[in-house]
C-alpha cells in the first residue's frame, strides 16, 4: 500500500511512524500517513515562518498571479483528487460527491486568485491624508475536517496566500491522503515552505492543539465541532491569535402551508442529505406546516428511496458509507432513539460495515435528541408545527446558528419568515447553496469570523492605518 509523505520547506518528508488510512466503503487499507509530532510542527512553522518574508513582500499582482497558477494545478490534477478523495472519505465519484468537490474547490481557488483588498482612503484633505492598509499576518495554521478534505483545505490556504501569508495545514487523522496529495501539487508552483502539510493520528500527539498554542502561528482557521472550537479558540487565548472558527450548525428548515410538496421534494432531500448528511450547513431539522405535513413526508419519501447508495467508486452510487465508526455510532445511537418517540417513514436499520441508508423520521419535537443534537449523517426528522410564531420559536431554540431555509411559493412572506431565523445565512426555497462570492460563517455557537469573498479575505489580515 503507498506510503505518503508530507511537504515541509518544500522538500518530502517522512517520520519516526506512521497511521493507517481505511476505504469507510469496505474497510480495507487505502495508504499510509506520517504520524508526526511537535518536532515535525516546528519545522513545518519554521519553515512557513522564513518564507512569509519574501512571499509578503510580493506585489499585489504577483499573488494574485501566483494563486491563479495554484488554481490552474489543482484543476489538472481534479480526476487524481476526486479519486483519492472517494477512497478515504466514502463519497461517490458520481452525483454531488468527489468530482462535484474538486469542482468547487477550483472554483473557490479561481474566484479567490482574483479579489483583492485595495488600499482604502479615508481621508484627503488640507488636514491630512489618512490610509487604511491590510497587511499579512504571517504563519497561518489551518485545521480542516474530513467531510470535504480538499474543498475546505482551499477554503484555508487560498485566501491566506492571496493575502501575502504563509500556511501549515492538518488534516484530519480519517482523510489525510488527499491534503498531502494537494500540497504536493501546489509546491510545484509556489516557493518551498509558503505551504506545508503535517499529519497524525491524534492519538499519539494532539498536533491540533499544538498548533493553537504555537507562538509563532498567527492565525488558526478551523472547521469542525462546537466542542473542539471551543478548545482550539482556549488553547489559542495566550498567544492572541486571529481566528476564523466554521463550527458545527443544527440547521433548520421551515416549510410554510403554501408549498407544493411535489415541487420541493428534491431540494428538501439534498438540501439535508448532500454529502449523506455530512456536511455543516445540510438541513438538520425539517419543520412542516400541519396542513401540508403528510404530503411532504410522502414525496420526500418518495423521492429519496431511489436515491442509490453503495461504493463510491460505483458510477451508480449517488450516497456512500458514513465516514468512520464513531460517526455511525452517534447517527444509530439518535436513530434508536428517535424509534421509540416517533414513526421511521424510511430506512433506520443500519447496513452492512459503515452503510446508513437515508433515514426519515416524523413525530418528533424539540427536546428530542435526533432534533436537538447535530446528527452529521443521513438522517432527517421532520416535525409538525402550526403556526409561524411557533415554528420561529423551534427553529431559533437552539444554540448554534449556521443556516436555515424558508421553503414557500411566495417569497415576499418566504423573506419575512427569513429575516427573523438567528443564523448566518439562510436560503429561500433551497438550502446550503454556498458560493464563493457571499459571506459564509456562523453566529451564537457555530462560530466566529466568516469564509469567502472579501469579507472572508480580509479576516487574514491585520489592519494599519497611515496617517500622513
Amino acid at each position: 500500500m503507498k506510503q505518503y509523505q508530507a511537504t515541509i520547506g518544500g522538500k518530502s518528508v517522512s517520520a519516526d511512524s506512521d497511521f493507517t488510512v481505511l476505504n469507510p466503503a469496505n474497510g480495507k487499507e487505502v495508504g499510509r500517513a506520517p504520524n508526526m509530532g511537535q518536532k515535525e510542527l516546528d519545522a513545518a512553522v519554521s519553515a512557513a515562518k522564513a518564507a512569509f518574508i519574501s512571499w509578503s513582500s510580493q506585489s499585489d499582482a504577483a499573488l494574485q498571479t501566483a494563486c491563479a497558477a495554484v488554481a490552474e494545478k489543482i484543476e489538472a490534477h481534479s480526476a487524481e483528487l476526486a479519486e483519492l478523495i472517494t477512497l478515504e472519505q466514502g463519497k461517490p465519484l458520481n452525483g454531488m460527491g468527489s468530482r462535484w468537490e474538486m469542482g468547487g474547490a477550483v472554483a473557490w481557488a479561481g474566484y479567490t486568485s482574483g479579489l483583492s483588498l485595495p488600499l482604502k482612503v479615508l481621508q484627503d484633505n488640507e488636514q491630512g491624508r489618512v490610509e487604511l492598509h491590510r497587511k499579512p499576518l504571517g504563519v497561518v495554521g489551518s485545521i480542516t475536517p474530513w467531510n470535504f478534505p480538499v474543498m475546505i483545505a482551499v477554503w484555508h490556504m487560498l485566501p491566506a496566500l492571496r493575502t501575502g501569508n504563509t500556511v501549515v495545514i492538518k488534516p484530519s487523522p480519517f482523510t489525510p491522503l488527499s491534503t498531502l496529495r494537494l500540497v504536493e501539487i501546489m509546491n510545484e508552483v509556489l516557493p518551498a515552505g509558503v505551504v506545508n502539510v503535517v499529519t497524525g493520528d491524534d492519538q499519539r500527539f494532539n498536533l491540533g492543539g499544538a498548533m493553537s498554542s504555537h507562538p509563532d502561528i498567527r492565525k488558526i482557521v478551523f472547521t469542525g465541532s462546537c466542542a473542539t472550537g471551543q478548545k482550539v479558540m482556549q488553547s489559542a487565548a495566550e498567544t492572541m491569535k486571529r481566528l476564523t472558527l466554521e463550527l458545527g450548525g443544527n440547521d433548520a428548515g421551515i416549510v410554510l402551508a403554501d408549498s407544493d410538496p411535489e415541487k420541493i421534494a428534491e431540494g428538501l432531500f439534498w438540501g439535508a442529505f448532500l454529502n449523506n448528511g455530512q456536511t455543516c450547513a445540510a438541513m438538520k431539522r425539517l419543520y412542516v406546516h400541519d396542513s401540508i405535513h403528510d404530503a411532504v413526508c410522502d414525496a420526500l419519501v418518495a423521492y429519496a428511496k431511489n436515491i442509490p447508495v453503495g461504493d463510491g467508486l460505483d458510477e451508480k452510487s449517488m450516497l456512500g458509507p458514513i465516514q468512520n465508526r464513531m460517526q455511525f455510532d452517534k447517527v444509530a445511537r439518535l436513530v434508536t432513539d428517535a424509534k421509540g418517540r416517533g414513526k421511521v417513514l424510511l430506512g433506520g436499520e443500519p447496513g452492512e460495515g459503515l452503510f446508513f441508508p437515508p433515514t426519515i423520521v416524523s413525530g418528533l419535537s424539540n427536546g428530542d435528541a435526533l432534533v436537538d443534537e447535530e446528527q452529521f449523517g443521513p438522517v432527517l426528522p421532520i416535525i409538525r408545527y402550526h403556526d409561524v410564531e411557533e415554528v420561529i420559536r423551534l427553529a431559533n431554540d437552539s444554540p448554534n446558528g449556521l443556516g436555515g431555509s424558508v421553503w414557500s411559493s411566495d417569497k415576499a412572506t418566504a423573506r419575512e419568515v427569513a429575516s427573523r431565523l438567528e443564523c448566518g445565512s439562510v436560503w429561500i426555497n433551497k438550502h446550503g447553496a454556498i458560493q464563493p462570492n457571499a459571506p459564509f460563517g456562523g453566529v451564537k455557537a457555530s462560530g466566529i469570523g466568516v469564509e469567502f469573498s472579501e469579507e472572508g479575505l480580509a479576516e487574514y489580515t491585520d489592519i494599519q492605518v497611515v496617517f500622513v
